[in-house]
């Protein structure tokens, strides 16, 4: 396993932080992971699917964005929206040139979710898998491309996350291709309202589901 770092700049001139860990010798399968401003690549849900796909001979790509930076205090919502589309497509322009990957898997957490609906356009991701963790629903843009996205899904949201949407889940119904889950008493960082053992054992359902799910052999039509 061999890990690179790399740094390149937006076009505002802030760094944007990728991780590349390649796992086999000319793989042909990378997974991308798109976290939240505050769930970094280092958090439960990311480190246990990163360590399952490394098992099935993915690559590793993790862009790590910070929002957080004071460079970014002056954003507004939908300019933060608008740099994170931007600057995840940079990055995988960058890693994916001249690259051989074939097979992708691309996970996202809330803020991830709208670079993952924006990065679905791409026509090198038809056919990827994707995991939608606390996806924003109630961003029009996320919830139009989970509701149509022919890719295999899986998705996961807590009754008390507060981009939880009930009609709008009802609608995701209707995509055959996405498995999604509310799950009872959760919130948004993943966790069970009141419970810390009980967070733990939905951490481990999560990760058993995108587990199976990543097994899973996909049939197309």
């Amino acid at each position: 396993m061999k890990t690179i770092n790399r740094t390149i700049q937006s076009d505002q001139g802030q760094p944007i932080q990728y991780s590349l860990v390649f796992n086999q010798d000319q793989t042909k399968k990378l997974a991308i992971f798109l976290p939240g401003i505050g769930y970094t690549a280092k958090s439960p849900l990311f480190h246990y699917t990163e360590r399952l796909l490394a098992e099935q001979e993915y690559d590793i790509l993790r862009i790590n964005y910070d929002y957080n930076h004071p460079f970014y205090d002056t954003y507004t919502m939908a300019e933060i929206e608008q740099a994170i589309k931007h600057d995840v497509k940079q990055v995988i322009d960058q890693v994916l040139k001249g690259s051989i990957y074939e097979k992708f898997f691309l996970v996202a957490k809330s803020l991830g979710t709208i670079a993952l609906a924006n990065e679905l356009e791409r026509p090198r991701f038809s056919g990827a898998k994707t995991v939608w963790l606390t996806p924003l629903l109630k961003h029009t843009e996320v919830f139009e491309a989970m509701k149509q996205c022919p890719n295999p899904a899986l998705s996961f949201i807590g009754d008390k996350d507060h981009y939880y949407d009930r009609t709008r889940m009802d609608d995701l119904q209707a995509n055959q291709q996405l498995d999604a889950h509310v799950l009872k008493d959760v919130n948004h960082g993943m966790d069970f309202v009141g419970d810390p053992l009980k967070s733990i054992d939905t951490l481990k359902d999560i990760i058993t589901d995108i587990h199976a799910f990543s097994k899973k052999s996909i049939h197309h039509a």
